[in-house]
């Protein structure tokens, strides 16, 4: 079965020449015009990921995907123009696991997919393969268990992005070790995909705040300036 990507854009044109670009890499691609449309199909007929534009009518993307993650915790990359900085950041924090900048190239959108999707696969159990044979990560009150993607702390279960699960994979494998933000990159997405160093930041934020509103005295990850992020189990 290939696998589903829903499209979300105001703009036609855009919505007519990247789904004949995903169609023609083997996806199938359902359109949505506005953000409530998209809610109604989405919640009755879930897809692998979703591409959202930020700014649309009736629903703009950041209301969709606050409504969508109460549901879902499949892969979003939002669409947004060039000058919307607070808008990447903002939907980063909100659970979106990447952005591309309008106007963009159909190629680079269809390999941040494809990275997306690879890692989605490797967070979902035995059908994954090899993310089957790890087992889970202990490291006192955290258990990350990559084989179910299922992220605890101190017994309560934490709800993450598959991105946010593979950048805390990547310090809690090496709990005191320095991790650059390029090294996080590479253990997110990838080798050959870049993102910025905000884009970083702003997934770890996310984290943090996910796992103090189980535990406000939670303070595991920490920053170290100018070089990067580790994690500390004591």
């Amino acid at each position: 079965m290939p696998q589903t990507i829903a499209l979300v854009d105001d703009d036609r044109n855009i919505l007519t020449s990247v789904a004949m670009a995903l169609e023609a890499e083997g996806f199938s691609v359902r359109s949505y015009t506005d953000g409530a449309e998209a809610l109604r199909g989405l919640s009755s007929q879930p897809v692998d990921l979703a591409i959202l534009d930020i700014k649309m009518p009736r629903m703009d993307g950041m209301e969709l995907l606050g409504r969508l993650r109460k549901q879902s915790q499949m892969p979003v990359i939002f669409l947004t123009s060039k000058d919307d900085e607070v808008d990447e950041v903002l939907g980063l924090r909100m659970g979106a696991d990447d952005y591309i900048t309008k106007p963009f190239s159909q190629r680079l959108l269809i390999e941040r997919i494809r990275a997306l999707l690879r890692r989605k696969e490797l967070s979902q159990g035995p059908a994954a393969g090899a993310a089957a044979t790890e087992a889970p990560i202990m490291r006192g009150p955290l258990v990350l268990d990559p084989a179910r993607h299922v992220c605890t702390w101190k017994d309560k279960e934490v709800s993450l992005t598959v991105t946010e699960f593979l950048l805390l994979k990547s310090l809690a494998q090496r709990p005191g070790m320095v991790k650059s933000r390029d090294n996080l990159m590479d253990a997110a997405y990838g080798e050959h995909i870049y993102v910025d160093d905000r884009t970083i930041d702003s997934h770890v934020k996310r984290l943090r705040k996910k796992f103090k509103a189980i535990d406000n005295e939670f303070n595991h990850i920490e920053t170290l300036y100018g070089l990067g992020y580790r994690y500390r189990d004591k």
